[in-house]
């Protein structure tokens, strides 16, 4: 029985080349070897399939036999998937192709599926996976390695990671437009935290960012808040009058630019954060990682959600 393993690219290129020019003297000229070594090439390769692959003539002239050109299709179906193979690696190295794995905390969903669009329209061989989820599930998903990049604000202390700040990211307390607080210039604290905040569930960075701030404005007084799940949500209690909200002003581009909500001008406010693009510091950044990255940073922002001027 022919064996597989024992084909060499040497012998089907040998095969090939007397196909093509006619002889082996003419086959070994272009193979830039000597006849009697493309032979030797032929004769193994027939002493492997147990039967003549090419027939010689009188003159030096050669051609395949049927059993030779059915080894020729297939020498022809492997070249092709060799050059492919090439390509595909070459693709890999050069970072144009493969897939990446971005997270987005969850106020990012806003703008993550444009930023993913611009990605597919710069490098459509690069499949970009996106992940969004609160500030804890991105984090654990960063230590878990089960994401290769990430935008949030304030990076984790664990795992460590590096950290690119790749735009501002305002956060400011929004309320309906009628509410009696709106317009007023120099709120107080304490007209503040008389209101009833909505709030996102624990473990999101909006929330730990909302009690630090209340925290900070009332020295420590209690205050009131309702606790709903997503951004969407808390847009409509707010639109309802059920509260107001401190939340990223990416959140509420929309909302604010139609006049549905408005801005509060509470002490310190906004409040000025940044987003960053960061990963484990122990990830080895491919060249498709890499390229993914470098647009990113090279946008500056610019996929970020803007306020009517």
């Amino acid at each position: 029985m022919p064996r597989a393993e024992a084909i060499t690219f040497k012998q089907l290129r040998a095969l090939r080349a007397v196909a093509t020019f006619g002889s082996i003297t003419a086959a070994a000229e272009a193979l830039r070897l000597t006849p009697p070594a493309v032979h030797t090439q032929l004769r193994t390769l027939e002493s492997n399939f147990q039967c003549k692959l090419i027939n010689r003539s009188g003159s030096g002239g050669a051609t395949p036999t049927p059993a030779g050109m059915a080894v020729l299709d297939a020498e022809t179906s492997m070249d092709t998937a060799m050059s492919v193979c090439i390509e595909k690696v070459r693709a890999l190295r050069e970072g144009k192709t493969g897939v990446v794995i971005l997270g987005v905390v969850s106020t990012g969903k806003y703008f993550a599926p444009g930023l993913v669009a611009r990605l597919a329209e710069a490098y459509p061989q690069i499949e970009v996976i996106l992940r969004v989820g609160n500030r804890d599930k991105i984090i654990t998903a960063l230590q878990q390695g089960a994401i290769d990049l990430a935008i949030m604000g304030r990076p984790p202390r664990t795992p460590a990671v590096n950290a690119l700040p790749v735009g501002s990211h305002p956060h400011v307390i929004v309320a309906a437009a009628d509410h009696p607080l709106a317009g007023k210039a120099d709120i107080s604290a304490k007209e503040l935290l008389s209101q009833t905040f909505i709030a996102r569930e624990e473990g999101s960075g909006t929330r730990i960012l909302m009690i630090r701030y209340l925290d900070r404005i009332g020295d420590g007084a209690p205050f009131k808040f309702i606790e709903i799940g997503t951004n969407e949500t808390i847009k409509q209690a707010v639109i309802a009058k059920l509260g107001i909200a401190l939340i990223s002003q990416h959140t509420v581009t929309d909302e604010l630019n139609s006049g549905r909500l408005v801005t509060l001008a509470g002490s310190g406010l906004p409040i000025d954060r940044v987003w960053y693009l960061l990963h484990r510091e122990d990830l080895e950044l491919t060249p498709t990682l890499t390229r993914v990255h470098r647009l990113i940073a090279d946008l500056k922002g610019s996929f970020l959600p803007s306020l009517n001027a």
